[in-house]
């Protein structure tokens, strides 16, 4: 909102010009989502501890688990808060693209608040039933994405942006939607299977999102979206505040998720920063992008999906439990190596994806 202010402060003084400067507003964002989360991260915790908000671990799940029980849960509220505020503070909240990351990230957020009251409520793991989880979710992306291809259609806000080819830059057309859902919900269920040790998810997170601010800057400028081949969107410059914005909360979030973690994120962190990472990427037409950097995400998936595949097709197991972190506890890697080295393939990852960018 101060980029208003501004506008009106600097015709008294042009000093207050360093106010709408991009590269200040995406520094300052970053700080004060920070520091935010730092300051409120106690305050939740203590809050959620007098209110019995604990975590309710799995029975099936790993043995070493069964001492987090008790730890506060919902600590995703302490991102949210910390994202909004500084988004509504250095952004411009009527930037379209913005509007767009901010409906996904509180819708998605609800739902996750919803999941996280029933399994407090009902002290049980299961939680919102997957289906009604799976609706709510594609309802909202779906009206997400009638909302974005109209008012970009035919435009390069809905061209579809192919690794490696230069030249080839597409409208998606009714693809658009397919893609988007997709990107959207799936990368939402992505971070959310993911997130089940701690700070195994959010350094990730932060890692992509650093990257794909860099990507909103060269995409906003005309100049460098030439040079990059990839589609010009003017107004995706604020999409690098938010970037920001979600980096600086999740590094505060970090210094109390790190292991041994004294509070845990939720789903209702998780739903929402994975929704809100799956929109940043539509629109920057980076979906491929995304599959790239958040490879780790991809692979956590795929070892659901192929347990479950395995166990009905051939009635055993390939893994012993997943996703995928969880076999490497059952093998005797202590949870910390694990945590680490995810974070470490997430890194080469996103240098990967940069390069992959360059290249087209």
């Amino acid at each position: 909102m101060l980029i208003y202010l501004t506008e009106y402060l600097v015709t008294f003084s042009s000093g207050f010009h360093v106010f709408s400067s991009l590269t200040f507003r995406a520094v300052m964002s970053f700080l004060t989502s920070f520091f935010l989360s730092l300051w409120i991260g106690p305050l939740i915790i203590t809050l959620l501890k007098k209110k019995s908000i604990r975590q309710v671990t799995r029975t099936e799940g790993p043995e070493s688990h069964f001492i987090k029980n008790g730890t506060p849960t919902m600590g995703g509220i302490i991102i949210l808060i910390s994202i909004i505020v500084s988004v509504l503070i250095w952004g411009n909240p009527l930037n379209l693209y913005v509007c767009c990351v901010l409906f996904i990230l509180i819708s998605y957020g609800i739902i996750g608040f919803i999941d996280d009251y029933l399994k407090v409520k009902d002290i049980n793991s299961q939680g919102l039933l997957p289906r009604w989880k799976y609706i709510l979710q594609s309802v909202i992306a779906l009206f997400l994405c009638s909302i974005m291809y109209f008012f970009g259609k035919d435009t390069p806000t809905t061209a579809l942006v192919l690794p490696f080819f230069k030249n080839i830059i597409p409208q998606s057309g009714i693809l658009y939607f397919l893609l988007t859902y997709f990107v959207i919900v799936g990368t939402s269920n992505a971070v959310n299977l993911t997130d089940g040790l701690d700070g195994l998810v959010i350094m990730p997170i932060i890692f992509i999102v650093a990257a794909f601010s860099l990507v909103a800057w060269a995409t906003s400028n005309l100049q460098y979206s030439e040079y990059l081949h990839i589609p010009y969107l003017k107004h995706a410059k604020e999409l690098v505040v938010f970037c920001t914005a979600i980096s600086g909360s999740g590094l505060g979030f970090l210094w109390f998720n790190t292991y041994p973690a004294q509070i845990f994120m939720g789903d209702i962190g998780s739903l929402a920063l994975g929704g809100a990472l799956g929109t940043i990427a539509v629109l920057l037409r980076q979906e491929f992008l995304l599959l790239i950097m958040g490879g780790v995400f991809v692979i956590e998936t795929l070892s659901v999906i192929l347990q479950i595949l395995f166990f009905k097709l051939r009635g055993h197991r390939i893994f012993h439990m997943a996703p995928i972190h969880h076999h490497y506890e059952l093998k005797g890697c202590p949870e910390p190596r694990i945590i680490i080295r995810f974070w470490i393939i997430t890194l080469a990852l996103v240098f990967v994806g940069l390069v992959t960018l360059k290249a087209r």
